[in-house]
């Protein structure tokens, strides 16, 4: 009679770990599916912050000054009264 509780005992442990194997695939499987999401959405993030980089540049290029006063040329506009 000892031996049948064990078995069942064994049992038991065993499909709740099977139980919890299942949880936990699942788990991964979720979060593999918003890994991949935030990485698509920080890629076209970067994407976008690239294009407004080029366009800012380019709208600094076309200043007189190259944008050299806007882009941090050393001096601020209160430096710039002084001098």
């Amino acid at each position: 009679m000892a031996n049948h509780n064990l078995i069942e005992q064994i049992a038991e442990r065993v499909d709740r770990v099977l139980l919890r194997q299942e949880e936990l695939h699942r788990t991964k499987v979720l979060l593999t599916e918003q890994v991949s999401a935030l990485t698509m959405e920080r890629d076209l993030l970067k994407a976008k912050l690239n294009a407004a980089k080029q366009r800012l540049d380019a709208v600094l290029a076309e200043l007189p000054d190259g944008g050299a006063s806007l882009s941090g040329g050393g001096k601020n506009a209160s430096d710039e009264e002084r001098a």
